[in-house]
């Protein structure tokens, strides 16, 4: 089955995972303060206006992250002044409605964000396309909270690439909803939305050691 799109035939909803969430901080509705006075040790985010502490990522989550980013990059990259082209960030903060949200990489078109945010350590504009490295202390809420929020804010592409299970999962926004558009694993060689000009090898994305998480 190596190298196969395994997505199933499906309404398009989303396959919501068993694994344990991160944890919710209860307390008094959050405000930007609290990102701020977070722990380092943390990665702070603001959903429904609570805070949500999760766990810093762990080496494969860090390296599958790096090598995704890696592979847009290169295939993204255009001379100053070149027509088309993306921003992509690693580990961008993004400021959307009420949200604060911290996605392991965003991309922008160029055309969408002429300028790079001033002195500000965040984005207010929404991206085009984001990815988020699926940890089992945080798949829940990535699959949840942070999809709806995406949406919300009219974002219209996402990846959920999981090294554990060698996958990556190619999400559309369409009517409010996202729709999967593809599974694929192991070693396949993909042209996936919004970066279908490019045929991205799979292999790379796991290169750095076998499918493994030090993520609690």
């Amino acid at each position: 089955m190596s190298g196969s799109n395994v997505a199933a035939a499906s309404s398009g909803g989303v396959d919501w995972s068993q694994t344990s969430p991160a944890e919710p901080e209860t307390m008094k509705r959050a405000t930007y303060e609290d990102v701020l006075n977070a722990p380092e040790h943390k990665v702070a985010e603001i959903l429904d206006g609570e805070l949500v502490l999760s766990p810093r990522p762990g080496p494969r989550h860090a390296a599958a992250a790096w090598a995704v980013g890696r592979a847009i990059g290169g295939a993204t990259d255009r001379e100053p002044g070149d027509p088309g082209g993306w921003f992509i960030f690693n580990e961008p903060e993004l400021h959307l409605a009420d949200h604060v949200l911290v996605p392991d990489l965003a991309g922008w078109r160029r055309e969408r964000l002429p300028a790079l945010p001033g002195d500000e350590a965040f984005f207010s504009v929404a991206p085009d396309w984001v990815c988020e490295v699926l940890s089992p202390s945080t798949e829940r809420i990535d699959r949840g909270r942070k999809l709806r929020a995406y949406a919300d804010a009219g974002v219209a592409h996402a990846w959920l690439v999981k090294p554990t299970d060698r996958t990556l999962e190619v999400l559309r926004l369409r009517d409010g909803a996202w729709v999967i558009l593809g599974v694929f694993e192991d070693a396949a060689r993909v042209r996936a939305e919004p970066f279908s000009d490019t045929e991205f090898d799979l292999a790379r994305f796991w290169a750095a050691g076998p499918p493994a998480d030090t993520r609690p």
